[in-house]
């Protein structure tokens, strides 16, 4: 499945949310200064920031956990 670069980032960003709530740290960015810097990314560096692969947690596994449904 193909997911677009705001998908990821808005996944990323989700999942970042509830990393901060769960563990806040106020040297932690915000979820939109986040955002900013991820928009800055490649597609392959927002795939190594989710930390998938293709045998364990793949992009479909992440996405189903913070993101979106795929684009076709």
């Amino acid at each position: 499945m193909k997911y677009t670069t705001e998908q990821l980032i808005d996944a990323l960003v989700a999942e970042w949310e509830y990393l901060c709530h769960d563990d806040y740290d106020p040297d932690d960015a915000t979820p939109e200064e986040y955002r900013k810097d991820l928009e800055d990314y490649t597609y392959q560096e927002l795939l190594e920031e989710a930390c998938v692969d293709e045998e364990g947690f793949t992009l479909d596994d992440y996405m189903e956990a913070w993101g979106s449904v795929p684009v076709d």
